[in-house]
């Protein structure tokens, strides 16, 4: 996998919208974090733009995209926020250029569209917070900052009681559960062999967590895995006639039969403390009685 070089003071940084629009005054504290690392800031088109619940045309926003990933002074992309879009600009995408002059890609959620292309293109990229974060926790952006400088970035975190120990070394792949299942079939579908996955969602019905993994099951992603880190999975809904399990249970139900460590409450995804992961990146995955550990190579 290709490491995009990382930023250095001085370096330029730009905002842009690929899926949900963004229309509020909202990124002074954004802009506040970017400058005290030392870095300038540069407003993609699509900010503010207003096509129903998108930030302008599909045509719009991958033209900003497109521009920003052909400026050589551009350093990093930072989607403002997820939302539901990115894929209806994916295929509209150049990335000759990019190859060439490779740069960090950086959100979540949506984004995962971008960081599985970018992956199925052989590119790391970093599944973390976007500028419509305000409250994200100081870790949150601290962890940003260090993958984005290319500092060590590692995790020894207490072990919750439904973790599966083991030890594993992997590239990571992942992100929103949603977008992984949706893209399954597609030029943009990640391959799973021999990698760790990180999951995680917002706002899904529990029988519809338990169809994704069954999909993801049924596609061959499962069986391949060396390992699985399980995020937030923040607002669950449940129906009338209860499914009877929630989120990680669904999770553990469908994945019992493979002998590989797991990570549950993992502090990532859509929460305020939703911590830095390099996507593409080879970690150490280990689970013990007492603690969990990643570590990124």
């Amino acid at each position: 996998m290709i490491t995009p070089p990382y930023l250095q003071k001085g370096d330029t940084v730009a905002i842009v919208a690929t899926a949900r629009k963004n229309l509020d005054d909202n990124l002074g504290p954004a802009i506040g974090w970017l400058k005290s690392w030392g870095l300038e800031v540069v407003i993609g088109k699509t900010i503010g733009l207003d096509d129903n619940q998108l930030a302008g045309s599909d045509a719009e926003r991958a033209a900003d995209f497109q521009a920003m990933m052909d400026n050589p002074t551009i350093k990093m992309i930072w989607c403002v926020r997820g939302g539901y879009g990115t894929v209806r600009i994916i295929d509209k995408l150049d990335f000759s250029k990019f190859k060439e002059h490779p740069k960090w890609v950086v959100g979540f959620s949506d984004v995962t569209v971008l960081h599985s292309h970018l992956n199925t293109l052989g590119f790391k990229s970093i599944h973390g917070i976007m500028p419509v974060n305000a409250k994200a926790s100081e870790a949150a952006k601290e962890t940003l900052r260090q993958a984005l400088f290319g500092e060590k970035l590692e995790y020894h975190l207490p072990c919750d009681a439904i973790n599966r120990k083991g030890k594993a070394r992997g590239e990571l792949v992942g992100g929103n559960l949603s977008i992984l299942y949706s893209l399954f079939g597609s030029p943009s579908s990640i391959d799973c062999s021999d990698k760790i996955l990180f999951l995680e969602d917002l706002d899904e019905y529990l029988y519809h967590i338990d169809r994704m993994m069954l999909n993801l099951k049924r596609n061959g992603c499962l069986e391949s895995l060396k390992g699985i880190i399980v995020g937030s999975m923040t607002k669950m809904h449940d129906n009338e006639i209860p499914w009877g399990k929630n989120a990680l249970e669904i999770i553990e139900d469908v994945t019992k039969n493979y002998n590989i460590p797991i990570i549950y409450n993992f502090p990532a995804g859509h929460i305020s403390d939703n911590r830095a992961l390099l996507f593409g990146n080879t970690v150490t995955l280990e689970v013990t009685d007492t603690e969990s550990h990643v570590i990124f190579e």
